[in-house]
């Protein structure tokens, strides 16, 4: 099934808020297994506030937010054989989009949404620690992952993984020359595949869910049992206006005379000059604002919306050059 859609923004890195292997609970100690990047309890504050900076389609949300819970209500109660619900959901799209954090904050989301079945997990996942050279590594590290990491953490309740990157880890195989890529990539694959599937099969309380920047280079066989693949487009008009007045409204959080830069005329030709550009990309831009001379840099109360477009036009000036 898929969909999709127009905008899209934003990303996140944090670490916090970890759960030990041993019990539940917030914890310091966190899953502490090869390719873990992060794990916490679900919901979770910070999950949520990205989930909320992302700016899409209200629709799109939705859709993202029905999908996830019809597998926690849904799975177990259901013949895989006639309604095969695989437990994983696909976010597509351009670099910066925001994929990772509307990922993250699906995850707090749903686990706010039917919070009746218990306390949630999250697990993260940093699909290029499981690569390595050496013959059979790769697939030995995802079936330790998936097969017991995984598997055990979605023994003690409901468990959404998020799969970030995952080309990396389900590289299309029709797509490999045999000489370029070595047979490990391959089995790494092949390993992704029967995990996922025994998974599925054991523990309708787990979600998986898989972002990629180039799903060309993501293997059929893995899309093919995706129970959704939803398309993080880059933002439209309005979603750049918006994306920009958010940014815009964060720094005057701090510096309050920034407020008033959405109401100047200049502001709106700088949104203009945003299509075109990511979420991140604009976001970024109202920092490069900021540091376009000293005066601003030590005081950024003096930043303008004249400084905005100017920030704005030099962004696309450098988009253009890194495509060409």
């Amino acid at each position: 099934m898929k969909r999709s859609s127009i905008d899209g923004e934003q990303d996140g890195n944090s670490r916090i808020a970890r759960f030990p292997l041993g019990g539940s609970g917030s914890g310091s100690g966190g899953v502490e297994a090869a390719g873990v990047l992060d794990s916490r309890i679900l919901p979770d504050q910070e999950f949520m506030a990205q989930w909320d900076a992302v700016i899409v389609e209200t629709s799109q949300k939705d859709r993202l937010l029905s999908q996830a819970i019809l597998n926690f209500t849904l799975r177990e109660k259901v013949n895989r054989s006639n309604l095969p619900l695989h437990g994983l959901i696909v976010l597509h799209g351009p670099p910066g989009t925001g994929k990772t954090s509307l990922a993250r904050g699906l995850a707090s989301r749903t686990a706010e949404a039917i919070s009746k079945l218990g306390q949630f997990r999250y697990i993260e996942v940093e699909p290029h620690a499981l690569t390595g050279a050496a013959l059979g590594k790769s697939q030995r590290a995802v079936r330790d992952l998936l097969g017991q990491t995984v598997a055990e953490q979605a023994e003690r309740g409901p468990l959404i993984v998020l799969l970030d990157e995952v080309e990396t880890l389900a590289a299309d195989r029709g797509r490999m020359s045999m000489d370029a890529n070595p047979i490990d990539v391959h089995r790494a694959t092949d390993a992704v595949l029967a995990q996922l599937d025994q998974l599925a099969a054991k523990y309708p309380h787990l979600l998986f869910i898989a972002t990629s920047n180039f799903t060309r280079a993501v293997d059929g066989a893995f899309l093919s049992r995706a129970d959704l693949i939803e398309n993080i487009g880059m933002p439209g008009p309005e979603a750049c206006r918006a994306i920009l007045q958010s940014a815009i409204e964060e720094l005057a959080r701090a510096f309050p005379t920034t407020g008033r830069i959405p109401q100047d005329p200049e502001f709106e030709r700088a949104a203009k000059h945003c299509v075109g550009l990511d979420g991140r990309r604009i976001r970024k831009l109202v920092i490069s604002a900021c540091a376009l001379n000293k005066q601003t840099a030590i005081d950024p109360n003096r930043l303008t919306a004249a400084d905005v477009l100017e920030a704005a036009i030099q962004a696309q000036e450098e988009s253009k050059s890194v495509q060409e």
